[in-house]
């Protein structure tokens, strides 16, 4: 299985009316978005699931690689890890799977993945972490991407 961890793109920081999940991606944040979807569209097979939290500057993330998004209210700001992993069928599954989401559940879900279970690695805004899952329960760090580096 792969399991892609997204973490959404440079958002507003004033929530205004709509609270903390209607904050908006900003210019900044917009560039971000498809500077690293340029990079991860060409790379995911056409089936493969894009899951995103319902904040706004998740869906605006994910919007950016043109493909049907899946809204998982599971996987919204301080979700559990186990219940991000468990949402993508991982690591049992046969897909690919892109989320696009927050920390820390982000760098707990992939520290856990990797079987450092407590753990809370940060990813930055915007970062890529793409994990492979094997035979035999083995794990490993396909790729780590950065908006900054592209």
């Amino acid at each position: 299985m792969n399991l892609i961890l997204w973490r959404h793109a440079e958002a507003e920081d004033a929530a205004g009316r709509g609270g903390d999940l209607a904050r908006p991606l900003t210019g900044r944040g917009q560039a971000q978005a498809e500077r690293v979807a340029a990079w991860l569209a060409p790379r995911l097979p056409a089936k493969a699931r894009i899951v995103a939290s319902p904040a706004l500057r998740c869906q605006e993330t994910a919007a950016a690689l043109g493909r049907t998004i899946a809204t998982i209210a599971a996987i919204a700001p301080d979700a559990a890890p186990e219940t991000l992993l468990g949402a993508t069928g991982w690591p049992d599954g046969s897909e690919t799977v892109v989320v696009i989401g927050h920390q820390p559940t982000l760098g707990q879900a992939a520290a856990l993945a990797m079987g450092v279970a407590g753990a809370s690695w940060q990813m930055k805004k915007g970062a890529v972490w793409w994990l492979k899952s094997g035979k035999g329960g083995t794990v490993r760090l396909h790729a780590v991407q950065s908006p900054d580096d592209l």
